[in-house]
């Protein structure tokens, strides 16, 4: 009976100190606000070149809380989709919860967010502007269905090799705080893609 209560104690313990060490990770964004564009927008999007994208909220298909961001896409050749939040955008009303300038990006290991697939086998970037303007790109597949957690370690960004910010400092390092986060749909693809849950990943 001892040795069971004893199991039963560490058990409950092992299981408590994994729910903490998840808690530790920061919402960066639960994404949960009424989506709008423009310059007083929540959601900095839209593409060019013959793209075409439209970002809305989704009720029915999202990962925690409310909504989810759902993004109708066409990428062809030649062309272009953004969808971003944070700060300095076109989009005034698209910043963060928390401001970047008050994490202690130093605790934290990478970002994370949660993609709902469809087995599209689609190319999706997910890319970073640093403190010093300057594109961090991070690359995934859309080869599984349902809700799965991308996590993306800060070291495996890349410099973004085919377009600059022109007032970028362009140093080749990622200069925290990070301003910005973006998924971008790469050509040629077409289809809906859902997102939620972004977090910063405790080291």
């Amino acid at each position: 009976m001892k040795k069971g209560l004893f199991l039963l104690a560490a058990g409950l313990f092992l299981a408590t100190q994994v729910c903490l060490a998840a808690s530790d990770n920061l919402l960066l964004d639960d994404l949960e606000m009424a989506v709008s564009n423009g310059a007083q927008g929540t959601v900095d999007f839209g593409a060019g070149n013959g793209s075409s994208v439209e970002v809305t909220g989704s009720t029915d298909i999202k990962n925690s809380g409310n909504q989810a961001l759902k993004v109708v896409y066409d990428a062809v050749a030649g062309g272009y989709i953004y969808v971003a939040r944070g700060t300095g955008l076109d989009a005034k009303n698209a910043n963060w919860a928390l401001k970047p300038a008050d994490i202690k990006w130093a605790e934290y290991s990478g970002i994370s967010f949660y993609l709902y697939g469809t087995d599209s086998k689609a190319q999706i970037a997910f890319d970073l502007k640093d403190n010093g303007g300057e594109i961090w790109r991070y690359l995934l597949s859309d080869d599984f269905k349902g809700w799965k957690k991308i996590v993306c370690s800060f070291d495996k960004f890349v410099v973004r090799d085919d377009w600059q910010p022109n007032d970028a400092d362009k140093n080749g390092q990622l200069d925290f705080p990070i301003k910005v986060f973006q998924f971008e749909p790469l050509p040629v693809s077409k289809g809906t893609l859902y997102f939620d849950t972004v977090e910063l990943v405790k080291k």
